[in-house]
């Protein structure tokens, strides 16, 4: 083909060399590591080498296995609670930076929850833990999730993380201010799936707690779901999360008002063929009414 730049034999080869020079290299720091764990060899010289290992492959959850033991039977058992909340705190400064490549790796997230359950109380104040340290780094831990959803809003597994957090955390959060966050995510973007996903879980609180009331909660929050389907209809998030409002129908005048306000914006919707949602949502509601 014309314009098209001809690689020559002798650079094809160096990449050649160079790829093969990179594999047998990661197979024998791979052999390396796993022999080390096999004669159960809890040295830092060990853990150095699996550091290195999941820099190059952080999906080898087998060596992430390895790191926490090497922790918990070589290096803890010979440091202070401040080498040890120290080290940890290195380790999540390590995944931080296997994160911002790599940040839809279960592994990863896995290990940052694994040092957080493990990070010491804190110094003692009057003679008792004041869990300063903890109460630290879970803040802090909240504050990296949300800087990574800013990233990335959609990343499930953020919003896997960030649900563990907020239920592990020393200092519970109001579930308000969740909810809060929800919309603000919302707000920026209806199509944003793992936001609903998310304020369903917190409203499914909310009620299970008494904290507010199932029905005046409902309707208002329609309101916010129609402006998500008027605005975008054709994307299905609003829909998924419409449906999951309206539960089993046990409230006939809102399902009655919820068919009328699909029907009006299927009109707008005649002459297009993505209302294909739209349809669907209103034959559920009609079906459901037809059960009463």
């Amino acid at each position: 083909m014309h314009n098209v730049r001809r690689v020559p034999k002798e650079e094809i080869q160096a990449k050649r060399d160079r790829e093969k020079s990179l594999i047998v290299e990661y197979l024998t720091l791979s052999d390396s590591v796993l022999a080390r764990k096999k004669a159960h060899d809890w040295s830092r010289d060990a853990f150095d080498q699996t550091q290195h290992l999941l820099e190059r492959n952080p999906e080898f959850y087998t060596i992430w296995n390895y790191r926490r033991n090497i922790l918990l039977n070589g290096i803890f058992p010979q440091s202070t609670p401040e080498e040890v909340n120290k080290l940890l705190a290195d380790e999540l400064v390590m995944t931080m930076a296997a994160l911002r490549e790599h940040p839809k790796v279960y592994w990863i997230w896995n290990h940052r929850g694994w040092c957080l359950e493990n990070i010491p109380d804190g110094p003692e104040v009057d003679g008792a833990p004041s869990l300063q340290w903890r109460r630290t780094t879970w803040k802090k831990e909240l504050a990296v999730v949300e800087k990574m959803l800013d990233a990335d809003a959609r990343n499930f597994h953020a919003w896997n993380y960030r649900r563990y957090c907020l239920a592990s955390m020393p200092d519970q959060r109001p579930l308000a201010t969740e909810l809060a966050y929800t919309t603000r995510k919302i707000s920026a973007s209806f199509s944003n799936f793992s936001a609903w996903h998310q304020r369903s879980k917190i409203y499914s609180a909310l009620w299970n707690a008494g904290e507010l009331d199932p029905v005046k909660s409902r309707e208002e929050e329609f309101d916010l779901v129609h402006n998500a389907l008027f605005t975008d209809p054709d994307d299905q998030s609003a829909w998924i999360y419409h449906r999951w409002l309206i539960g089993s129908g046990e409230n006939e005048d809102q399902l009655r008002h919820e068919i009328a306000i699909i029907e009006e914006l299927l009109v707008q919707l005649s002459s297009r063929v993505y209302g294909i949602f739209g349809i669907l949502q209103s034959t559920i509601a009609e079906e459901l009414l037809s059960r009463r």
